[in-house]
């Protein structure tokens, strides 16, 4: 399996993995999720990136990390994989791609929405030093828990030198 950058070619299963599980888990797409689908190109030119774990030419899973305030906080956001084949850690390995690029990008602090019921990605955000925040506004009508991780500084000096 190898971790890529975002390539015109997966944009599909970006957007199809998401549905999918967006749609399997909770009923429908919400205007949010749109949003990211519609401005793929535009998100990555504001320095956002999507990482896909692939084997064998199929994708398995996919994760996005994009800045979300000029203070240093990034999201993210749509980690999601193939419900057609096994994923061999492969969630686990786009999501610590795009904690990386985000640190990489000087993320101060990173960010994720989500829902309670979803405990395997629950399982992964806690397992890289997530910790849940709570909010007034969890913006989505689905998302009913957040997540935060404070970037060491020690982190943030060594991934920015690679």
């Amino acid at each position: 399996m190898n971790v890529i950058q975002y390539q015109e070619k997966y944009k599909k299963d970006f957007i199809q993995f998401n549905t999918d599980w967006i749609v399997d888990n909770f009923g429908c797409l919400e205007e949010e999720d749109l949003e990211t689908f519609n401005h793929i190109e535009e998100n990555l030119k504001n320095g956002a990136m999507i990482y896909f774990a692939v084997d064998n030419g199929n994708v398995l899973a996919t994760c996005m990390a994009k800045p979300l305030r000029d203070d240093g906080t990034w999201e993210l956001c749509k980690l999601g994989s193939n419900k057609h084949l096994p994923h061999k850690g492969a969630g686990s390995a786009v999501f610590e791609a795009s904690m990386n690029w985000a640190v990489q990008h000087h993320a101060k602090k990173l960010f994720i929405l989500s829902n309670s019921k979803l405990k395997a990605a629950i399982h992964i955000y806690e397992k890289y030093g997530f910790h849940e925040i709570k909010l007034e506004d969890y913006e989505y009508a689905r998302g009913d828990i957040a997540f935060e991780y404070t970037v060491p500084q020690e982190k943030a000096s060594s991934l920015s030198q690679n």
